[in-house]
Order: C-alpha cells, then sequence, then structure tokens
C-alpha cells in the first residue's frame, strides 16, 4: 500500500475514534445530574478491523456515584440514600479539550499527506 494513503486511512480512523469520543463525552455531561448514572468511557481498541480502520469499545466506569439521604427521593434504597452519577463536569471537560485537539492533529496530519500525495502526482505527471 502507498505510505500516503496509508497515513491518510489512519488519520481518518484517529478521528473517527475522536468523534466517537466527543459523543460520548457529550452524554455523560447531559447526563451528569441523572441519579445512578454510570460515565461512558471511549478505550481504542488494540484490534484493527480487515478494512484498516481501529475501532473504539465503549465501557462503563464503575466508580462508585456519590451517595446523599433523601428518602423522599424516588430512587431511594430501602435505607434513604440516593445514588448520583459518577460523572465529574471538569474530568468531561478535559476529555472533550483532548479530543477535539486530537481530531484536529489527525485532521492536519491527513491534509499534510493529501498535500503530499497532490504534489506526487504533479510532479509524475510534468
Amino acid at each position: 500500500m502507498n505510505p500516503l494513503t496509508d497515513i491518510m486511512q489512519k488519520a481518518v480512523s484517529g478521528m473517527s475514534v475522536q468523534t466517537k469520543r466527543i459523543g460520548v463525552t457529550s452524554e455523560n455531561i447531559s447526563n451528569a445530574d441523572t441519579p445512578g448514572y454510570k460515565r461512558k468511557m471511549v478505550i481504542p481498541d488494540a484490534q484493527i478491523d480487515p478494512s484498516g480502520f481501529r475501532e473504539a469499545l465503549v465501557v462503563l466506569d464503575q466508580t462508585a456515584g456519590e451517595t446523599s439521604f433523601d428518602p423522599t427521593h424516588p430512587m431511594a434504597d430501602a435505607e434513604g440514600y440516593v445514588t448520583g452519577s459518577n460523572v465529574s463536569l471538569v474530568i468531561e471537560m478535559a476529555d472533550m479539550r483532548e479530543a477535539n485537539r486530537m481530531y484536529e492533529a489527525n485532521l492536519n496530519a491527513f491534509q499534510q499527506a493529501r498535500t503530499m500525495y497532490k504534489s506526487l502526482l504533479d510532479v509524475i505527471r510534468r
């Protein structure tokens, strides 16, 4: 395979993973106040599918959420405690920024490889 197309394919794969990360982080932020909600995390899979693209696995963070005493809450347990979500908005915003920057880095790599490929084709045409 051509090294430049290989670079472009890996950059697209990276952008796909970061897009999934941004989506999952958005879900976490929107459900931060939902009692019992478990934070989702995207983990790039070590396996690469036959087309050459890397997949990303979505797993649940098993960290326990904060508990508060509120016996009137409809989701309270038998002892009157409500378990909140385990989402930290600070962590989610940091993850969102990191995913955004990694997406931009992959996009820049793709654009650079495309420019190099175009230049190569221009040289071959002459």
